[in-house]
């Protein structure tokens, strides 16, 4: 039982931190390409070298492929829940690892970096997005066990409602800037660079995402069994 899953979890991690590592030469090479090294500049994919529409294709894909991997991973739609979100969460930290040793940045962890496209620029520092990677590795391994538990824990709707909720503050928090400015147009929106990260309500969102590892967690706490092999 626990050597198939942590075969299974080996594998899932390995394929997203050879991924991280193909996705952070690619950003070095684009970036290089239109002088964008460090992503903190206005108009972050510049229109004119024509690579916003391919940008964005590439991160849809990006997803599809870490989708992929928890999908055959995973032998129950929990389970491969939970390998996806592993993959996602160990993909985002070492991409930023291994971004340090290719281009030098970021210096910090709290460098702002663009961390998405659509539907709006995401920025944010790149703590943010590591805590989620970390929260997000943690949930896919409490669903993950799930595949190996007579009763699997899973949260209760309350904790999704709230989870949501988390979410919604979470890309409101990245995308503040972005919104500020909408109505003055597209180039607006592309050359609006953020002055401070909300950390107080970037921290309520997060406390809201824990709800639903908290609350699986305290199931499996309160007496849940792992099936015999």
């Amino acid at each position: 039982m626990m050597r198939d899953l942590l075969k299974r979890l080996g594998t899932v991690a390995a394929y997203a931190i050879a991924m991280a590592w193909v996705e952070s030469a690619v950003v070095v090479y684009l970036r290089v390409l239109i002088g964008r090294l460090d992503p903190y500049q206005a108009d972050p994919l510049p229109v004119s070298a024509g690579l916003g529409g391919i940008e964005v294709g590439r991160e849809v894909a990006t997803l599809v492929m870490l989708w992929a991997v928890g999908w055959l991973a995973g032998r129950t739609w929990r389970g491969r829940a939970g390998y996806s979100l592993i993959a996602f969460g160990t993909w985002d930290i070492f991409y930023y690892i291994f971004l340090v040793p290719l281009s030098g940045w970021p210096t910090s962890v709290l460098d702002w970096d663009v961390l998405f496209l659509v539907p709006l620029p995401w920025w944010g520092p790149v703590l943010a997005p590591v805590l989620i990677a970390l929260l997000l590795i943690i949930g896919g391994v409490l669903a993950a066990l799930g595949e190996h538990s007579r009763d699997p824990a899973w949260p209760h709707w309350w904790a999704w409602i709230l989870n949501l909720v988390g979410v919604g503050l979470a890309l409101f928090t990245f995308m503040a800037t972005a919104l500020q400015v909408l109505l003055r147009g597209e180039q607006a929106v592309r050359q609006a660079l953020p002055a401070w990260f909300n950390w107080p309500l970037f921290g309520l969102a997060l406390a809201l995402l824990t709800v639903p590892l908290v609350d699986m967690g305290w199931q499996l706490q309160r007496g849940r069994r792992p099936a015999a092999p």
